[in-house]
């Protein structure tokens, strides 16, 4: 009897010995993220963009699991987030769930940033974890969507940019900016990231508002532009109208200057009155040319100081570290 259960003992030890490694496999996720959050407490910013996000309470994991850091000095961010060929990137998720870092643009008028980059960079940390059945899945429905339903030609370009830049992550990247960054999509893809947004319009919200800080001041200096390019023309075609004028003028002033010389006063005085007509009408002219380049002029004015704005907000999230050649 001894023998038979030390030979079942043995069994069961064998067994358990077997079981371990086959478990630890089956919940390595569980287990790397018990490591990873283990006396681990969120910053308070981190929480605020978590909230801010809606996150569920799964993506909120994700997220922490990542340890998240928020960074102010370009500096210490592409420390974490090296440059790309001069690139602006304002976030990065490091694979294998290694840490998630964003850039803290510091310009009130662009509130929102971070709360878009965080919810970007979450979901791709929530991609990398899909199992093969799912990926499969929601790739279709990318792909799908890409194909047929994309016509926001921002975001188009986007896409476009990451076949060039990172063709082997490009389900990846319209994962986390589909799900970022286009208000309306199709039912099954709403219902997807409603896994991990309780309101996912509030991330689309903060990206159209900043998106919009840019997107209106570049539609202000094309618009003034244009204008600035037909004042250009009309300023010019009343200058040359009014050399011809001047022209004219000179001509006639020295008529009359010869009919009075030449004692000619019947015809010198019949002809004072058309003269002084077309002296008035050169004078209303020149008033009219003064008033349009001083139009010009306050445009060209309002026109740099809207352009200067943009260039302010471009650098405030200029996360580069060498300095670019203007074209």
């Amino acid at each position: 009897m001894l023998t038979n259960f030390n030979r079942l003992l043995k069994l069961v030890l064998c067994l358990l010995i077997l079981a371990v490694p086959i478990f630890a496999l089956w919940q390595r996720n569980a287990l790397y993220d018990w490591v990873r959050l283990r006396g681990y407490t969120p910053p308070a910013n981190i929480v605020s963009l978590a909230n801010q996000d809606t996150f569920s309470a799964y993506t909120k994991h994700m997220f922490y699991v990542n340890h998240p850091e928020l960074l102010n000095s370009v500096q210490a961010f592409r420390q974490h987030c090296p440059e790309n060929e001069g690139t602006i990137v304002l976030g990065c998720y490091h694979s294998g769930q290694q840490g998630i870092y964003i850039y803290n643009v510091q310009d009130p008028t662009l509130a929102g940033v971070q709360q878009v980059t965080a919810a970007h960079e979450v979901l791709h940390s929530i991609y990398a974890r899909l199992s093969t059945k799912d990926r499969d899945y929601v790739d279709g429905l990318l792909e799908d969507y890409y194909q047929n339903d994309l016509h926001d030609s921002r975001v188009q370009a986007e896409v476009k940019l990451y076949q060039q830049t990172e063709p082997n992550d490009v389900m990846d990247e319209m994962h986390s900016t589909f799900g970022t960054e286009i208000a309306s999509l199709p039912l099954p893809l709403e219902k997807y990231y409603q896994r991990y947004f309780s309101n996912r319009q509030s991330i689309v919200a903060f990206e159209q508002n900043y998106q919009g800080e840019f997107t209106s001041r570049e539609n202000q200096v094309t618009a003034d532009d244009a204008q600035l390019t037909a004042l250009k023309q009309q300023i010019d075609s009343q200058e040359q109208s009014l050399n011809q004028q001047l022209a004219q003028l000179n001509s006639d002033r020295a008529r009359l200057d010869s009919l009075r010389n030449s004692n000619q006063i019947g015809a010198y005085n019949s002809a004072v009155g058309s003269f002084n007509s077309e002296v008035s009408s050169y004078n209303a002219g020149v008033d009219q040319l003064k008033g349009n380049i001083a139009n010009y002029n306050d445009l060209v004015d309002n026109r740099n100081a809207i352009a200067q704005d943009l260039a302010s907000l471009d650098q405030a999230i200029d996360t580069r570290l060498t300095t670019q050649t203007a074209q």
